[in-house]
């Protein structure tokens, strides 16, 4: 209880209790985006002031209606020189700005306003107010359950003030109430516009004074107990370990969708230096054998090596999460979307996952294990991160303490094969200041007593032969309706997959130590044709053809690619469902981004990007596309009767990619692309030009039609058309073709007729 003569002693404030003169110097710590400003004191604070402000928004002057509020002051208490300039550069800014800076809290918003132009940054005024609570009755009337709860504005005087203690409002949890216990509300303050409630429960809950109170309202009143007032508790998910083996069966069905997601990382690393659309990236694949002193012996580990641009503390802490909020809008540059790639790739391919990452000015090593979590209760994933001092990395303690990051680094020297030396070894990879992200996997999944995965290092000398890949043990070939074909090296065969997992391959990636010569579909089609419709007000354009390889493979069907992307494969549509020789040979290549776009960030694409989600868009998409491929069988191809054997087409085009540049060069009609070397450059025949050099294109329905394919001996194969010619084609589904003669004989033009030579005519 206080006496007359403590009442006498105290200084009135207009905040939310009595402060004694001894408390006239309360130190805040005032910081922004959690970086630290400036120690400050507060002259007249109120009570329960939070030691640590962060200012969360910096908003106009116009903008905020200060009426009613309280107010105290804030002075500089500078620890160093840094410090000192700190609040003079923040005050500058609000000064010459006319801001306000807000800082928020649980129950407090704070405003520091703007010094005035004659100000020395002494004294800076700040308002606040506290924000009601569900003190009150929550909006419900007395009938509902017999619950009730109303503020009581008493005339201040010192019997107020000698009363019981009472529970401030911003540190008391909302009570509720099963039974009938009601709470009554008292103030401390007798302002209208600038009251601050102050909870005090009815006799029920055992207050001595509540008699006092001109309220009732318990009708009847049971006790109960009441929980004490503390910090506002709040109910946060726990992650148990076993959760990363749920994640990797996301790609259960087939193990080379987890490589994919750690690919289209490696493609996005490097999205903001796009120039034209065109990607210049390395990224190096591969399984090699490495010593574990855990496991006592060699072990098998997965290395994912990109040339990108790294990620800094905050990009890594953002990857471990379970997701996170999806774009707005869709962006067509980038392939990752969900937040969960990483996870999931990660933990499909094995137990244990290593990151190390490297920007300009930082370096992160993060561990995400099943080794490392097995019996915990929660989810552990360490991360130490550095800053670049010079030449060297030094341990970043901005973000995490020496002891946190020793910790760590023993939990991960403990579970994995890295020690210092091998960390050391990998980071050198990075060389100079040179930029990227590795990742290690091991503990690889297993297929019975071996792993899933095996691997073939290929011929030593760089032989185009033989060459290394990474293969699926099983060779099982994925299900798809109508398909026939056992031969469909895509599903089984890391370097095919690859060769064809973008729709414009730009990105030189390495399988096994070896370069993978991507193999753009639409540009190796024989009778290219390309259809455009309409499907729910949105254009798709479809490049349909005849691939040779494909139909020796028996294969057929619509590849499907989403921001470039390849999401389905081999899509048999129309009659290819029903009849496994309808269409064979038939290829069509499609980007559906556009489609797939519900236009306010939703894509209808599953998370795992190996297929689309049953909707509208999909099914009026498969509609049109067995249409269209119908059409084109009925017209090319099911009314010729062809009766040669070992009839090769060669495709419309023959393209090759600089290794420099990474553009597609067209060949000349006739040239022998066996005799072109691994690596091929611009210079070198038959191109001979610049990389500066544009890419060329074909203009809308020229083809090139040659009756032998590249490398073929015709007259091994008494083929006795040789000629080359250019078509235009007028009318597709006529017989009328107007011909352009591009080869100096003019016999093949005699013997054309809708397009195929008189050598493959029913005779």
């Amino acid at each position: 209880m206080l006496s007359d003569a403590d009442v006498d002693n105290k200084i009135p404030t207009q905040g939310l209790r009595y402060a004694d003169a001894s408390d006239s110097e309360y130190y805040i710590l005032l910081t922004k985006d959690k970086k630290p400003i400036c120690r400050t004191r507060c002259l007249n604070p109120p009570e329960h002031l939070p030691h640590h402000w962060n200012v969360n928004d910096i908003v106009p002057t116009s903008k905020i209606i200060l009426d009613g509020m309280s107010h105290c002051f804030l002075s500089p208490a500078p620890e160093c020189s840094r410090d000192h300039n700190e609040w003079r550069r923040f005050l500058i800014y609000l000064q010459g700005r006319d801001m306000v800076a807000i800082a928020k809290f649980k129950f407090w918003e704070f405003y520091i306003l703007p010094p005035d132009q004659t100000s020395n940054f002494t004294n800076i005024r700040v308002a606040y107010k506290m924000e009601k609570t569900r003190n009150a009755s929550n909006g419900r009337g007395h009938g509902e359950s017999g619950r009730s709860c109303q503020v009581v504005r008493p005339t201040a005087t010192k019997a107020n003030i000698n009363d019981s203690p009472t529970l401030p409002v911003n540190i008391v949890k909302e009570t509720v109430s099963r039974g009938n216990a009601c709470i009554q509300a008292r103030v401390s303050d007798t302002s209208e516009d600038n009251f601050s409630p102050v909870l005090k429960f009815s006799p029920v809950v055992g207050d001595r004074l509540s008699s006092e109170s001109t309220i009732e309202t318990c009708s009847r009143p049971e006790p109960r107990a009441v929980k004490q007032a503390g910090p506002l508790e709040k109910n946060f998910v726990r992650a148990d370990p076993s959760y990363l083996q749920t994640l990797g069966q996301a790609h259960s069905g087939w193990i080379f969708g987890a490589i994919a997601e750690l690919v289209d990382n490696s493609r996005d690393a490097k999205a903001t230096k796009l120039l034209l659309s065109i990607y210049f990236g390395r990224l190096e694949i591969s399984i090699e054998s490495i010593y574990f002193k855990k496991a006592g012996k060699d072990i098998p580990m997965l290395s994912i090596i990109d040339d990108g641009h790294g990620m800094t503390h905050q990009d890594v802490v953002r990857m471990t999460y379970f997701g996170h909020k999806q774009p707005d809008a869709d962006d067509p540059n980038r392939i990752g979307r969900f937040g969960v790639g990483f996870k999931t790739g990660a933990m499909r391919l094995g137990k244990d996952a290593l990151v190390l990452t490297q920007t300009a000015d930082s370096r992160s090593i993060a561990f995400l294990s099943q080794s490392l979590n097995q019996g915990k209760d929660n989810l552990e994933i360490p991360i130490v991160s550095y800053y670049r001092k010079g030449q060297f990395m030094e341990l970043d303690t901005v973000v995490q303490s020496e002891a946190t990051a020793k910790y760590n680094l023993k939990s991960i020297k403990e579970f994995s094969p890295f020690n210092k030396y091998l960390i050391g070894e990998k980071a050198g990879l990075f060389q100079d200041k040179c930029t990227g992200t590795q990742i290690y996997i091991w503990n690889l999944d297993q297929w019975g007593s071996n792993y899933c995965l095996e691997w073939d290092n290929g011929l030593n000398g760089g032989s185009s032969f033989h060459q290394g890949d990474i293969l699926i043990r099983s060779r099982r070939i994925r299900s798809r309706p109508g398909q026939i074909s056992q031969k469909v090296p895509l599903d089984y065969s890391l370097r095919s997959y690859l060769e064809v997992i973008f729709l414009v391959p730009r990105m030189k990636i390495y399988v096994q130590g070896s370069l993978v010569r991507s193999r753009p579909l639409a540009k190796s089609l024989n009778k290219t044709c390309v259809e455009t419709g309409i499907i729910m007000g949105k254009s798709a354009h479809l490049t349909l053809g005849r691939c040779q390889l494909e139909w020796e493979q028996m294969n057929c069907g619509i590849f499907l690619y989403w921001h470039g992307r390849l999401i389905e494969a081999y899509k048999r549509v129309g009659g290819m469902i029903h009849n496994g020789d309808t269409g064979r040979g038939v290829i069509g290549v499609i980007d559906v981004s556009d489609l797939m776009d519900e236009g306010n960030g939703l894509v209808w694409v599953h998370n795992n990007k190996q297929g689309f989600l049953d909707c509208e868009p999909y099914a009026r998409l498969e509609e049109w596309l067995g249409k269209v491929a119908d059409e084109y069988w009925d017209n090319k191809f099911d009314s010729l009767n062809v009766v040669k054997d070992g009839a090769l087409y060669k495709p419309d085009q023959e393209w090759v990619q600089c290794n420099k540049c990474r553009k597609w060069r067209m060949l000349d009609p006739g040239f022998d692309t066996k005799s072109l070397p691994v690596e091929w450059f611009c210079y070198m025949k038959p191109f001979e030009g610049l990389c500066d050099l544009p890419e060329q294109k074909v203009d809308a329905g020229v083809v090139t039609v040659s009756a032998k394919r590249t490398g073929y001996d015709s007259r091994e194969n008494s083929l006795p058309f040789e000629g080359i010619a250019t078509i235009k084609v007028e009318d597709m589904s006529s017989d009328s073709i107007g011909l352009s003669r591009m080869a100096e004989d003019s016999s093949p033009l005699k013997r054309i007729r809708r397009g195929l030579p008189r050598a493959c005519k029913k005779v």
